[in-house]
């Protein structure tokens, strides 16, 4: 059976990049080496920091999205995921400049979302500063009429010292981080969140359902079950 070749767009980070990789061969239904999926991966950590970008403190990460997105495609992918949620922010830039598509991450975890919760209503958010100033979730949300809370400003702080801070989770470090991340996702539970997002890549990692009294999503098990579906030849 001819199978799409999935394109990985990686080194966003490398950590979120083989998390990634490893969700598409779990997500995958092979009895043998052969029945798994081609995987191209270009794990380019030279893109610069989205959240930086956003914020206005680094340069766009778009150049080298774009060149990497091309490698992809030379390579032979029929279509590209991005293990980053804050690099959806400038998705529709990099489309532009390719001719195969690009998995949605905000957009799948949202279809997930209602699907599964129809009656949640409000979803609380981690997820770096950049993608939560981006407003990427809010918009896909309240195209539902659906709200999305977030950690008030001292929170978010403490939830960017636990992904960028010396030993946070880019740092390899993931003990402490998911002590804070834990405390934090509590208190957004208090406010009303029915489910929580792991909006970032890396506190996917460390935040499960089983730490919480509410479902916890993780929007890179949902991007790799899409591709999943995606590499399949559609009847």
């Amino acid at each position: 059976m001819v199978r799409n070749t999935i394109g990985i767009l990686g080194g966003v980070g490398p950590y979120a990049t083989v998390d990634l990789f490893l969700k598409i061969i779990k997500a995958t239904p092979a009895q043998k080496d052969q029945d798994h999926l081609r995987i191209i991966i270009d794990d380019n950590p030279q893109i610069p920091d989205r959240t930086e970008a956003i914020l206005g403190k680094g340069p766009s990460p778009l150049p080298k999205m774009i060149e990497t997105a091309k490698n992809l495609e030379r390579a032979g992918a029929d279509f590209i995921v991005i293990p980053c949620n804050t690099a959806h922010y400038f998705l529709g830039d990099l489309e532009a400049e390719i001719s195969i598509p690009v998995l949605n991450m905000v957009e799948e975890t949202r279809k997930t979302v209602k699907e599964q919760f129809p009656l949640a209503g409000k979803v609380g958010l981690f997820a770096t500063t950049g993608t939560i100033k981006s407003r990427i979730y809010h918009k896909a949300f309240e195209e539902i009429d659906w709200e999305v809370v977030v950690p008030d400003k001292i929170s978010q702080e403490v939830v960017m010292d636990a992904i960028y801070g010396e030993k946070g989770l880019k740092a390899g470090y993931f003990e402490e981080p998911k002590k804070k991340i834990i405390k934090i996702a509590r208190s957004l539970i208090d406010r009303g969140a029915k489910v929580i997002l792991a909006g970032c890549t890396e506190v996917s990692l460390v935040l499960k359902s089983e730490d919480l009294s509410v479902p916890v999503l993780d929007p890179t098990h949902i991007l790799a079950k899409a591709a999943v579906r995606e590499a399949y030849p559609q009847d």
